[in-house]
């Protein structure tokens, strides 16, 4: 009798190997690698020698025209946002999370906005039981909608439903990690079972024309669990942020192969569901106090949304002989680069200094144009001076010091006249290029070319910032 073939798999990032180790050579983590039964060898050549030539592709231009692709719409704004305008048909969408942030939720409630409109829609659950999911539905007042529901986590169940002429059109798989296929010898949960799942239920939704929602387990990182290959494979990829402290959540677009990507969705969580945010600026600056140091607005763009949002920053002398730099909702290592840019370059003495800086209401941005609000929010708690309550901040600070233009500027200053605001510290404009349009009506526009001239807006008049030095300039020094 043959002996089975047996293989060692990585679990966090796919990686194949001959024997266990304790840490997987290719991404660096410890105790992921799981012995796993390898396929069964194929033909020799992979079949070509054997199989004859292969038919002759045809060939197109880049030119034509493509029709869109028809879309599922539910009703629920912010997903059919995120979504690019709602769930394209024969699609496949992965949709990702902290547990408890509300996955369920949302797509129960997706499901039943569908079925309500005479599109048939299944959930198959294979986390929970189905008392479970009705009781989850009462609470949602979603008890009255017609979705098919079921408990299944064999894929060979699954696809033979689907498969049949009434099957319905939109179904949601909650979730991956615990489907599994019988043709592949490994538990549920592994590399191999996510990846011939997910290839099955995908190949299932281009085929029979089912727009097929998942649901995937995240890592302690916040990656989704399993190879990036999962990612790949489908059409859509969101990631559901947010903290269980705040009532509210992001929906973030990190793939989309029918829309933008990095659009969000703001959803405010109660005890009836997660609910459409039509104005998330008012949400995230609802409980902003004015004349606070240490506190700046930044007009900010996700995707293709205008968003405003506010910066909080404390600075306070250290107790420790190495100061601390805490970040919530930025990149750290940005900040770190804003700060020695204000302490090199514009004399700005923050080293002896614990810095703490806060994205209030929990949202995460990466955008650089942060970094001159972020900027004018650690020189207002230095100073203890508030930054001006009716004014915007956005721009790019350069390791020189200069402040750089950023894109999408008349859409940030619309966004802050809509709300009220009535001045704008921005960046002046490129040389060369087209004057900037007309800004909006009743915001005026400060524009500055260096961080001194930000730094000059805090201080004294008879001690002003220490100025950049000039290329050929000749120091001074005292005999």
């Amino acid at each position: 009798m043959a002996r089975a073939l047996k293989r060692f798999v990585c679990q966090s990032c796919g990686a194949v190997t001959t024997k266990w180790n304790g840490r997987c050579e290719s991404c660096g983590e410890w105790n992921t690698i799981t012995e796993e039964s390898a396929p069964a060898p194929g033909p020799a050549g992979g079949g070509l020698a054997r199989g004859g030539k292969g038919r002759l592709l045809e060939f197109a231009a880049l030119t034509g025209t493509t029709p869109q692709p028809p879309r599922y719409k539910s009703g629920i704004a912010e997903f059919d946002r995120v979504c690019g305008g709602g769930l394209v048909v024969g699609s496949a969408l992965l949709i990702g999370g902290d547990p408890g942030i509300g996955k369920s939720t949302l797509l129960l409630q997706v499901a039943a906005a569908l079925a309500r409109q005479n599109t048939a829609c299944a959930y198959i659950s294979g986390e929970e039981a189905l008392d479970q999911v009705r009781l989850r539905a009462e609470r949602l007042g979603l008890g009255d909608a017609p979705v098919q529901l079921t408990a299944a986590t064999s894929v060979r169940d699954i696809v033979a439903t689907l498969e049949r002429a009434d099957a319905p059109k939109v179904a949601v798989i909650d979730s991956i990690q615990t489907m599994w296929l019988d043709t592949v010898d490994s538990t549920p949960g592994t590399v191999t079972q996510v990846r011939a799942s997910s290839q099955a239920l995908v190949e299932l939704a281009k085929r029979r024309g089912i727009a097929v929602l998942l649901v995937g387990h995240v890592t302690k990182d916040g990656a989704i669990a399993g190879p990036r290959v999962l990612e790949h494979m489908v059409d859509t990829v969101l990631y559901f942020e947010g903290e269980r402290g705040h009532q509210f959540r992001i929906l973030r677009t990190v793939k989309n192969r029918f829309g933008p990507t990095d659009e969000i969705g703001v959803f405010e969580m109660s005890d009836r569901g997660l609910s459409d945010v039509a104005n998330p600026s008012a949400l995230f600056l609802g409980e902003r106090r004015g004349n606070v140091s240490g506190a700046c607005v930044f007009a900010g763009i996700e995707g293709t949304r205008p968003l405003l949002v506010e910066i909080q920053a404390l600075v306070s002398p250290s107790s420790f002989g190495t100061p601390r730099h805490a970040v919530v909702g930025w990149d750290s290592n940005r900040l770190a680069m804003v700060l020695a840019v204000l302490e090199a370059r514009c004399g700005v003495a923050i080293g002896a200094n614990d810095v703490y800086l806060n994205v209030a209401g929990g949202l995460k941005i990466g955008e650089p144009a942060a970094d001159l609000a972020v900027a004018a929010a650690v020189v207002s708690s230095l100073a203890d001076e508030p930054v001006p309550p009716e004014m915007v901040v956005f721009g790019e600070i350069g390791l020189g010091g200069e402040v750089r233009p950023v894109g999408q500027r008349e859409a940030r200053l619309r966004e802050a006249a809509k709300l009220g605001f009535r001045s704008a510290l921005v960046p002046r404009g490129r040389a060369g290029t087209a004057p900037s349009p007309r800004p909006p009506e009743g915001i005026a526009i400060d524009e500055i070319e260096h961080l001194t001239d930000l730094v000059a807006r805090f201080q004294p008049a008879d001690r002003g910032p220490k100025r950049p030095r000039r290329e050929g300039a000749s120091d001074h020094r005292r005999e």
